[in-house]
């Protein structure tokens, strides 16, 4: 920028022009649009205004690249020149070589694009990482950054055992985790995280997956497929305001009627209460999440209960539906060639890979459902699962709850304060 404006303010003093400022667009190459707030849109102004008549630029191309910035010019009455030469664009023939020069540009523009595309559409074709901005837990190479891979890992396993986007957000930013530019964690950049393929191992080329990586994925491909199984829940509002329970047995505990209950602020000073949609019966909240939660703390210290709900089978399962991922994914690359080659024609193509694409979702449904299924197991095989629930977020304790036993709520003793815990029926789903 220093050499383009020592060369410009150089023609300005050789011709004894009064200098009416430089226009800078720091960051805004002429190829895109320059709207309001740009140095581009002051320099329109102070055109209309009578204060510029004539706009000095190093070369046509640094000044514009499309004929819809040259029109603008022209209706603005401003002649051009430049350090090789001066263009009029009050004259036809001033207006006519812009306009080839400002075409040329353009078609420079368009054809460097073209390239780029492709050159990046074989790269992501290779599986080597994309070039430009590298993601949080890599170097630009595709090395893991262990210590952020970490973060990434992390923010996986807790979606995926329950947990909600604002929650994973609130508690790494209370522990002082930072995002990799250095800024605060909030619904949005979790789910960025969530959202990128490349975490589990897969090329992506404008929103399209093109096939495996050459990096090290950092969490599987079943566990990716659970999360975006999850995200495009339609029952997940998607408006930004926060979405999950506030209270342990809304929506999870059962009225006697069969129903399960949602809480109700009725009480005041803070407190709520459970009912069903038909109101059979209200019961205080807080008196019953303590029995339950004390139940459950009392059902984890026992030393039968690690493995108990962990399917042996789901292993193996994960396992082939991961394998048959693979074959099916070759098989479109398979179907793509034969076509290529001339044997088989386009309607052959396109029902093989309707075919191929709707049983490759089939497994990634049900690789999500086993993840799913798995969702309390870091507690309840955790060292010490009565500590890991307790330190659990609300979400995740849920689902342990859940997990273990279904709680159905009688109506409560006329006349009495405290509870009676033969009016919280505890049926336990294992052990």
């Amino acid at each position: 920028m220093d050499r383009q404006d020592e060369r410009t303010r150089a023609l300005l003093a050789a011709r004894g022009w009064v200098d009416a400022g430089a226009y800078v667009d720091d960051d805004i190459t002429a190829s895109k649009p320059r709207g309001d707030g740009t140095a581009w849109a002051k320099l329109l102004a102070d055109a209309t205004a009578g204060k510029v008549d004539v706009v000095v630029a190093v070369d046509i191309d640094r000044l514009l690249r499309a004929t819809r910035d040259l029109n603008t010019l022209i209706d603005h009455g401003l002649s051009v020149i430049t350090v090789d030469g001066e263009i009029d664009l009050t004259t036809a023939d001033g207006e006519f070589r812009a306009t080839m020069f400002a075409a040329l540009a353009r078609f420079e523009v368009r054809r460097k694009g073209e390239r780029q595309s492709r050159a990046q559409l074989q790269r992501a074709e290779k599986g080597r990482p994309p070039k430009g901005i590298r993601p949080t837990g890599y170097t630009l190479a595709g090395d893991v950054i262990e210590d952020e891979a970490a973060i990434v890992r992390r923010i996986f396993d807790r979606f995926t055992a329950g947990d909600t986007l604002k929650g994973i957000a609130a508690d790494l930013s209370a522990e002082g985790v930072v995002t990799r530019r250095g800024g605060q964690w909030s619904s949005s950049s979790v789910a960025s995280i969530l959202r990128n393929a490349r975490y589990a191992g897969r090329s992506i080329y404008k929103g399209q997956d093109v096939g495996t990586g050459t990096w090290l994925p950092l969490v599987s491909e079943a566990q990716f497929a659970a999360v975006q199984s999850r995200l495009d829940d339609p029952r997940r509002k998607t408006r930004g305001e926060d979405t999950a329970r506030k209270h342990l047995g809304s929506g999870l505990y059962y009225c006697s009627c069969g129903l399960r209950v949602r809480s109700s602020s009725g009480m005041g000073n803070g407190l709520n209460r459970y009912t069903c949609r038909n109101a059979c019966h209200y019961r205080s909240a807080r008196p019953i999440d303590e029995y339950v939660v004390g139940v459950i703390r009392g059902r984890l210290a026992m030393p039968d209960l690690r493995g108990l709900l962990v399917a042996p089978a789901d292993e193996a399962e994960l396992a082939q539906l991961a394998d048959e991922q693979k074959d099916l994914r070759l098989r479109l690359k398979k179907f793509e060639a034969d076509y290529d080659d001339g044997l088989i024609d386009g309607r052959r193509l396109r029902s093989a890979t309707e075919k191929t694409q709707a049983r490759l979702q089939e497994v990634r449904s049900r690789q999500a459902q086993v993840m799913g299924n798995s969702a309390p197991d870091a507690v309840l095989s955790a060292d010490n699962p009565v500590a890991a629930f307790d330190a659990a977020p609300l979400a995740i304790r849920r689902q342990v709850i859940d997990a273990l036993v279904r709680v159905t709520l009688l109506p409560g003793r006329r006349g009495s304060r405290n509870l009676d815990p033969a009016t919280v029926i505890l049926d336990w789903r294992a052990g």
